[in-house]
């Protein structure tokens, strides 16, 4: 029980210094890994390819043109 929640606070703390296009890109990788998962019937390749797209994808989500 404490094991988990050490890792739980762990967890929460490591992301308490990312920028928000750091963020981002993180919750875009997972959730791109989770949907290439499930489009390609867990196959590697597409949870890997999933969370590359899902990353670029949450990168450049709000960022302004200069």
């Amino acid at each position: 029980m404490y094991s988990l929640l050490s890792i739980a606070l762990l967890g929460m703390s490591a992301c308490s210094n990312m920028s928000t296009r750091d963020k981002n890109t993180a919750i875009g990788a997972g959730i791109g890994a989770v949907s290439g998962a499930v489009l390609t019937g867990g196959s590697a390749l597409g949870t890997v390819g999933g969370a590359a797209v899902g990353g670029v994808i949450g990168n450049q989500i709000n960022t302004k043109k200069k």
